[in-house]
């Protein structure tokens, strides 16, 4: 797809978007950082503490963030494609647990 193009479909997005992580060191930053974000994410809600929600997106976000300034050197999807860029997260990181994505 031509990069001025618009996605519309998570379909077509998400082949960009293991494109833009290509990068091992990348990728584990991600996995890491999803995986950090779960346990909060679970621990904010039986815990009834909101305060965790927020903290979970921040450190979720500031490992992709290295992983995308540092070791990508691309401007992270977030920006343009907030919605998939979330559910490209999730899928990458159930596709690197059930192994079809090298970790």
């Amino acid at each position: 797809m031509n990069p001025e193009e618009r996605y519309t479909s998570f379909a077509d997005f998400y082949p960009f978007y293991l494109e833009e992580h290509a990068n091992r060191v990348s990728r584990r930053l991600h996995f890491v950082g999803t995986s950090i974000a779960a346990v909060l994410l679970v621990t904010a809600l039986l815990n009834t503490a909101p305060g965790l929600i927020v903290v979970a997106l921040l450190q979720g976000y500031a490992f992709a963030w290295v992983g995308h300034f540092f070791f990508e050197h691309n401007k992270p999807a977030t920006f343009q494609y907030p919605l998939f860029s979330l559910m490209g997260d999730w899928r990458m990181w159930f596709d690197i647990l059930r192994g079809k994505i090298a970790f």
